[in-house]
């Protein structure tokens, strides 16, 4: 009798590569639950400081206490839709009467199925370097030939359209409004101006980090640029500035519909609670009138630019500490000190470039910044 073949056990291909990760200083773990009074948080993504808005929590309870806390279907089968339609018409409202909206599960859920429902092996793809790990994802799903042009830079833009778009039949332009991990803006006058200039060509703009903090009523960077028109595609996220959970598309009606039945990742998945979205509903009204909170918001950005220096104010500022190990031990430190700034490594940012991102909420006060700035040597040290 022949003695079995030996296998090795996957799970010791997984466990080395976990090691590898640690000895990097690679290794994520997710972090422990912390006490608010203990810390100040500079890694939310509250920006209008909705979500610690206790009194706006309140009134939510108080006027929708039998709001489904499921939805049971997909949007395709769900029974109840009341809630869903009305947080859309009223994107419809404020986004301009030739738009519809719709909703995704999520900022992750709408790029990778619109992406993938809107190109193919018939389309270019030509995306900013530094766009998020969603739009990625909905590329390689999409199977659509990509190419990155370097990050703001609408010359390259230019060329790598010059060189490739007649040999497509669709082009589909792709940046973010703010970039997650560095808090700058994209050109997108610019950018729209190249759109409107290339035959067959779609532009795609994630709002993920400029709704509800850009422009009038924080209707997002392409709102504020006046750049809504050109844009074919606008995606906002109700989980950041807007304190809630899920995201929406803002496009033509043709395209709706056409989302509606081709995007993959809004057929096949269970639709957001509608009490998420009656919620949504409020904070995404408390935004639009609520212009004090982007005054303070931009007021921290002023005073967090004083601190760590480098580049225009912005919501988000990173601190690049250029290894793993460093924005580990600094993130430790300023955890000693009552700042919770957890550190960003590789493979979310390029090597080289890890760092420890703060993110700002117009609910951080002033004396807390103050604060930080008694630790200011922090990040001015080599």
């Amino acid at each position: 009798m022949t003695e079995p073949e030996q296998h090795n056990d996957p799970s010791d291909r997984f466990a080395r590569q976990l090691r590898e990760l640690e000895t990097a200083g690679n290794l994520r773990r997710i972090p422990p639950d912390v006490d608010p009074a203990r810390c100040v948080d500079l890694t939310s993504n509250d920006y209008l400081g909705l979500a610690a808005d206790a009194d706006l929590a309140a009134r939510f309870r108080s006027e929708s206490p039998d709001a489904p806390m499921t939805s049971s279907a997909s949007r395709l089968l769900a029974l109840h839709q009341d809630a869903y339609t009305r947080l859309e018409r009223r994107l419809e409202d404020v986004y301009g009467p030739d738009r519809r909206a719709l909703l995704f599960n999520s900022g992750y859920h709408a790029n990778t199925g619109i992406i993938q429902a809107v190109a193919d092996r018939r389309t270019l793809i030509v995306a900013d370097r530094l766009v998020h790990a969603s739009i990625i994802d909905g590329i390689r799903l999409s199977g659509a030939t990509f190419v990155r042009f370097r990050h703001n830079d609408t010359a390259h833009l230019q060329q790598i359209l010059q060189a490739k778009a007649a040999d497509y039949e669709t082009v589909l332009i792709i940046a973010e409004s703010v970039y997650s991990m560095d808090g700058d803006s994209a050109p997108l006058r610019e950018i729209a101006d190249i759109k409107r200039h290339t035959p067959g060509a779609l532009l795609y703009v994630d709002e993920a980090h400029g709704v509800g903090v850009c422009g009038h009523g924080g209707l997002g960077l392409s709102a504020a640029e006046d750049t809504l028109a050109d844009t074919d595609i606008m995606v906002g996220t109700f989980g950041k500035a807007l304190a809630s959970y899920g995201a929406f598309a803002v496009v033509s009606p043709v395209m709706h519909s056409y989302l509606v039945n081709r995007a993959r990742s809004l057929i096949f998945s269970t639709a957001i609670p509608p009490a998420c979205a009656l919620w949504s509903l409020m904070t995404l009204e408390e935004s639009l009138s609520a212009s004090w909170r982007r005054d303070d918001l931009a007021r921290n950005a002023r005073l967090l630019a004083d601190i760590i220096p480098g580049g225009a104010p912005s919501h988000i500022r990173p601190f690049i500490t250029g290894s793993s190990a460093r924005a580990v031990e600094l993130s430790a430190r300023l955890d000693r000190y009552g700042f919770k700034v957890l550190p960003i490594r590789t493979p979310t940012v390029p090597a080289g470039t890890e760092r420890l991102r703060f993110s700002l909420s117009a609910a951080i006060a002033p004396s807390q910044l103050a604060r930080l700035a008694e630790f200011k040597d922090l990040f001015t040290r080599p």
